[in-house]
């Protein structure tokens, strides 16, 4: 029986022109809302803290000085 990707989260290893899926998936969690962001729509992440964002609002958000 082959297993699907559907419905699972991916863990991945952000770099900074791309990501290497460590476990396969179909979506990645947002560090800031939660939201599912598929691994085809995912644009926004930051290196140093190995964290996905759902847009690039969020992204600015998340890495504004505090």
């Amino acid at each position: 029986m082959l297993m699907s990707n559907t419905d699972r989260a991916a863990r991945l290893y952000y770099m900074a022109n791309g990501f290497r899926v460590l476990a396969t998936g179909d979506h990645v969690l947002c560090a800031v809302s939660g939201a599912r962001v598929a691994l085809e729509d995912l644009r926004y992440w930051n290196v140093a803290r190995q964290e996905a964002y759902a847009s690039a609002a969020i992204a600015t958000e998340a890495m504004a000085p505090q």
